[in-house]
């Protein structure tokens, strides 16, 4: 596990702020949290190099570019060895509309977020998945009807 890195007040409003825009200049970060410019910078600096600023990234907006469709797909399978997860982290590498693959403890044994334009979209890559991946035992899927809440925002741990 990594290591916690300490962040204070300050750096928790200058995260906040570059959560919410990250092309925001310094000097308007700076004075949404009441530093002055260098400071600020160096705390920036210090948290990208330290790793809690992973990357900057542009949000784009999944209807705007065909993919409105979120899908939930949820698989267990008949192995788990070495040889079948590297197949199966290829696969998922290889196919772009796989947003995230966490594996998860219970009765599920991975829980993939795909982005299509539609049903037929997320039929593709079930056809792509099942060719490319030996011994699923289950693939299902499930179609988000709204997105009520979404977010890229880290909270601040209480």
């Amino acid at each position: 596990m990594d290591k916690v890195v300490e962040l204070d007040s300050k750096d928790w409003a200058i995260l906040k702020a570059l959560q919410a825009d990250s092309s925001s200049s310094i000097q308007s970060v700076a004075d949404a949290v009441g530093l002055s410019v260098n400071p600020c910078w160096r705390r920036i600096k210090r948290m990208e190099e330290s790793g809690v600023i992973a990357r900057r990234v542009a949000l784009v907006d999944p209807a705007k570019v065909g993919a409105a469709t979120c899908v939930f797909v949820t698989i267990r399978t008949r192995r788990h060895d070495a040889e079948w997860l590297g197949a199966f982290n290829g696969a998922i590498a290889d196919i772009d509309e796989i947003m995230e693959c966490h594996r998860m403890a219970g009765d599920i044994d991975y829980m993939l977020k795909l982005r299509v334009a539609d049903i037929g979209g997320y039929d593709r890559i079930y056809q792509k998945l099942i060719r490319r991946v030996p011994d699923l035992a289950d693939v299902t899927a499930s179609f988000s009807m709204e997105e009520m809440k979404t977010t890229t925002a880290l909270p601040r741990p209480r």
